[in-house]
């Protein structure tokens, strides 16, 4: 472990994708998937629920480990909640907070997104960079 503090945005996780960033598709989300994407190093969560769309960093809030390495290992319950396959951790869908395991209260790291008329994902333009 580093003794580095963890990072308090999604911006300040080594290698955070520019704003305006192109993540893929919506339509090739299904309805209540969350999926694993990786932009370079940068890994990340997409959780589709009907038009919504949401992004988190791909790493637990207890310990800093990805929640899983590969998509067959993530343990989530569609429109409810992702769980840590390390701790299990329980982060609520809707906006990534702890509700269960060792970092209670604690939150997984938001990613601001935008959602074009023709379904393109991409990081908002207006998110913040470091």
């Amino acid at each position: 472990m580093s003794d580095l503090p963890p990072p308090q945005h999604w911006f300040d996780v080594p290698g955070a994708p520019a704003p305006g960033t192109l993540l893929g598709l919506r339509d090739t989300l299904v309805d209540g998937a969350a999926c694993m994407h990786t932009v370079q190093t940068f890994k990340l969560l997409l959780l589709r629920s009907g038009p919504e769309v949401k992004a988190y960093v791909n790493r637990c809030a207890h310990f800093g480990v990805p929640l899983a390495e590969k998509q067959q290992h993530l343990i989530y319950t569609p429109h409810t909640s992702v769980s840590c396959n390390v701790h299990y951790a329980q982060y609520r869908w809707s906006d990534g907070l702890c509700t269960s395991g060792d970092c209670e209260g604690e939150s997984l790291l938001p990613i601001p997104l935008e959602v074009d008329a023709q379904g393109h994902i991409r990081i908002a333009q207006d998110a913040p960079t470091p």
